[in-house]
């Protein structure tokens, strides 16, 4: 009897419960394959590895698969950050063994002033967060009102990552020409077009090799600013770069 009570309740309950449709299911499953492939061709050795189950959780009141292409693309991104700046902090300043290391500057640089007063790149100030600390406000403020333009750019255009689109691809200025304040001869991605040519498989080597190096540049950029401003805390790094007395995080606070 109790039994037969405790069958009738589930079943009510469960007639009242949020079906998943069958097109939700298959475009999850979808995503979290595409996920795994990835793992697999990015590392043959570690393949999927999600101790966190981020792979199988949502955020935001959102769905798995959209969950997983913000995942996704804030990775593509963020390598791709990385990767900037790791070749900015490796072109922009060498370490000159003396008696102490001492930064100085390639000399690599911009041509043109950085104000209308025709005040320089500060290229001689040291290292590059120094460089960055010795840049005046307005030089600042227009780095980081271009960066916040192209990061609402690819919000904006196009089909949305948590929405169907692809992760880490970039809108064409040309195909959202509504968007863009003035024209823009080329597109930020690809713009002289060499990938069109590309095949399908090339492109999806080149998006492993992508995310690797990304990966790569995020642990090798966090390591330079941490041994930077903490001596020692990088062991490899010791005596390579230089100490530095400010903030790293200045820009985000």
């Amino acid at each position: 009897m109790k039994l037969s009570i405790l069958a009738t309740l589930i079943t009510s309950a469960a007639a009242f419960a949020p079906q998943t449709s069958k097109s939700t299911t298959v475009a999850t499953q979808a995503a979290k394959d595409d996920l795994i492939a990835i793992a697999e061709k990015s590392n043959p050795v570690l393949k999927y590895y999600d101790p966190l189950q981020l792979g199988t959780t949502t955020i935001w009141g959102e769905t798995n698969e959209a969950t997983i292409g913000f995942l996704r693309h804030a990775e593509i991104k963020h390598g791709r950050v990385s990767m900037a700046a790791f070749v900015g902090e490796y072109v922009h300043a060498r370490v000159v063994k003396t008696s102490r290391y001492i930064v100085q500057s390639n000399g690599i640089h911009f041509p043109w002033p950085t104000s209308f007063d025709g005040t320089p790149f500060p290229y001689e100030a040291g290292s590059p967060p120094e460089q960055w600390d010795a840049l005046s406000d307005p030089a600042k403020w227009q780095i980081i009102l271009f960066v916040g333009f192209l990061e609402w750019f690819s919000e904006a255009a196009g089909t949305h990552y948590m929405r169907g689109g692809k992760p880490g691809a970039f809108p064409n200025f040309s195909d959202n020409s509504e968007l863009v304040p003035h024209p823009v001869p080329l597109n930020l991605f690809d713009p002289f077009g060499f990938s069109k040519k590309k095949t399908e498989g090339q492109k999806a080597e080149g998006l492993i090799k992508e995310l690797n190096n990304g990966r790569l540049a995020q642990i090798g950029i966090i390591a330079f600013l941490s041994e930077q401003k903490i001596e020692g805390s990088v062991p490899l790094l010791k005596g390579v770069v230089p100490h530095y007395a400010g903030e790293p995080m200045a820009p985000f606070m």
